[in-house]
């Protein structure tokens, strides 16, 4: 029984190179330097990825609300006075001259 347990050993090792094997990084396709030049591009680019999601998630909360309310112009503050009356036409008209 161990004969034959050390005769499949020995027909199954084939001479890949120093260093190289059926195993993990070679696959038997040659990629060697290119498999290395690609998995490099590849973390490059999910590295840059992530500062382009941090990026725009910092710019995209800066340009939200968060429940406040933006900034009312003179004039616009001004249409509503007169919207709700509490100016009347010439008012608003010699307001508005001044504004613009």
């Amino acid at each position: 029984m161990e004969t034959n347990f050390l005769i499949n050993i020995l027909t199954q090792w084939r001479d890949y190179g120093w260093g190289h094997g059926p195993g993990m990084m070679d696959w038997g396709f040659g990629m060697g330097w290119f498999g290395l030049i690609m998995m490099g591009i590849f973390w490059v680019l999910i590295i840059v990825a992530i500062i382009f999601l941090v990026r725009w998630l910092v710019v995209s909360s800066r340009s939200g609300s968060h429940g406040q309310e933006t900034e009312e112009t003179a004039l616009e503050i001004l249409k509503k006075r007169y919207a709700r009356g509490e100016i009347n036409k010439e008012e608003f008209e010699e307001k508005k001259k001044d504004l613009t």
